[in-house]
């Protein structure tokens, strides 16, 4: 029984580290949809799909605290979906993803 409960407890904090993401959308006609991922403790994703029937050039800009942000882009073929991710050098308390899509 102490066994069992000890690895409960080591196993604990593997399993502990979402945190809340902000996400702010300018799409400017473009026809994407995006959805948002704590990934680890110092990375985060976003998934986007472009389910309209132009292209759109997207950028996404990630921002944790007083670390620099970090920049993505992609150009998304109409039906084209794609996960951006960013890394951190620090643990995120609160992430928030600025995304810019215009059509093609």
């Amino acid at each position: 029984m102490k066994k069992l409960c000890c690895a409960v407890i080591a196993l604990l904090p593997l399993s502990v580290f979402a945190y809340p993401i902000e996400l702010e959308k300018q799409l400017n006609g473009a026809e994407v949809s995006a959805s948002t991922q704590d990934v680890d403790f110092n990375m985060g994703a976003i998934q986007l799909y472009n389910y309209g029937k132009a292209a759109a050039q997207c950028q996404a800009v990630f921002r944790n605290g007083p670390e620099a942000p970090r920049t993505r882009k992609i150009q998304l073929a109409a039906g084209q979906d794609a996960l951006l991710t960013a890394k951190f050098t620090n643990q995120v308390i609160k992430l928030r993803i600025k995304l810019t899509c215009n059509p093609q």
